[in-house]
C-alpha cells in the first residue's frame, strides 16, 4: 500500500517533470520538426499563405496545445502527429473545401491545372461550366471564397490598379471587430459554439463533443442539424451586422 507522504512525493516529481519539460526548451526541435516538410508543402496558390506563414500557425498551435503533452513519453511522434494534422486542417480550411469539384471529377481533362478552368468531357459546351450541376452549387456556394483566396495575375491589370481609390484595410482587426459584435448579439451558448467554430476554428465533430450534441438520426454526424442551423443564424447575423456598422472602419473613423 502505497503511504501518503510516497504518493504526494511521486506526485510532486511528476509536477517538477512537467514543469521542466516547457514548451520553451523544446521549441528549435518543433521547429526543425516542421520545417522537415517544407518540401511537402505544395499549396501556393493561396495569395496570403506560404511556407513560414504555415509555420507560425503550426508552432502556436503545438504551443496552445503543450499541456496535453506527456513527459515520459517520446516528444518527436507527439509532436509529428500534430504537425500532420495541422497541415491536414490549414490545406482544407484554406484550399480544399472552396476548391472546384472539377479537379476530383472523372470527366476534368485538364486535372493538372488547379487554378484554370479547363475542359470537360460531361458538359455539352465541353468546358468547365455551370451546366453540370456539382460545378453550379460550387459557382453558387463557394465561389467567392475560393478567388479571394487564391492568387490572381496583374497582367493586363495595371489600369484597374490606377483607378482604384487608395484605402488601406486591416482584415485581422475589422474579423475581431465582427467577434465583439456577435458575442455582443448573441446568447451565451450560441456565442460559445460561434467562438469554437469561427475564433478557435475547431471541426465541427469537435464542437458537437464540447457542446455535447447528439444524434439520432441515421448516418448523420453528432451535431449535425444543431451546428448546421446555428451557422444559419451566425450568418444571418454578420449579415446584418455589416450592413449596418462598418467593421472595416475602426471607432476613430481609421
Amino acid at each position: 500500500m502505497i503511504s501518503f507522504r510516497t504518493a504526494a512525493q511521486a506526485k510532486a516529481r511528476i509536477s517538477r517533470t512537467l514543469k521542466a519539460s516547457s514548451y520553451e526548451d523544446h521549441h528549435d526541435l518543433v521547429i526543425e520538426e516542421i520545417n522537415k516538410r517544407r518540401g511537402k508543402w505544395f499549396l501556393t496558390s493561396v495569395a496570403w499563405m506560404d511556407f513560414d506563414d504555415v509555420k507560425q500557425m503550426i508552432s502556436a498551435h503545438i504551443h496552445s496545445k503543450w499541456g496535453q503533452y506527456n513527459p515520459s513519453k517520446p516528444l518527436k511522434p507527439w509532436v509529428n502527429k500534430i504537425i500532420t494534422n495541422q497541415m491536414k486542417n490549414i490545406l482544407r480550411n484554406n484550399y480544399s473545401n472552396f476548391v472546384r469539384p472539377c479537379l476530383s471529377c472523372p470527366f476534368n481533362l485538364n486535372s493538372e491545372s488547379a487554378e484554370k478552368q479547363g475542359d470537360c468531357s460531361f458538359t455539352k459546351s465541353g468546358n468547365q461550366d455551370s451546366s453540370c450541376p456539382l460545378f453550379k452549387k460550387w459557382e453558387k456556394t463557394k465561389k467567392s471564397a475560393y478567388d479571394i483566396k487564391m492568387a490572381i495575375s496583374i497582367d493586363g491589370a495595371s489600369h484597374e490598379a490606377h483607378s482604384i481609390t487608395q484605402r488601406e484595410y486591416d482584415i485581422v482587426s475589422a474579423e475581431w471587430r465582427l467577434h465583439a459584435e456577435m458575442k455582443l448579439q448573441l446568447g451565451e451558448r450560441q456565442y460559445k459554439v460561434y467562438d469554437l467554430l469561427f475564433v478557435q476554428h475547431k471541426d465541427e465533430d469537435e464542437v458537437a463533443r464540447i457542446m455535447g450534441y447528439k444524434t439520432s438520426e441515421s448516418g448523420r454526424r453528432a451535431g449535425y442539424k444543431q451546428i448546421k442551423n446555428l451557422k444559419k443564424q451566425f450568418k444571418e447575423k454578420a449579415k446584418k451586422i455589416m450592413s449596418t456598422k462598418d467593421i472595416f472602419i475602426d471607432e476613430t473613423g481609421y
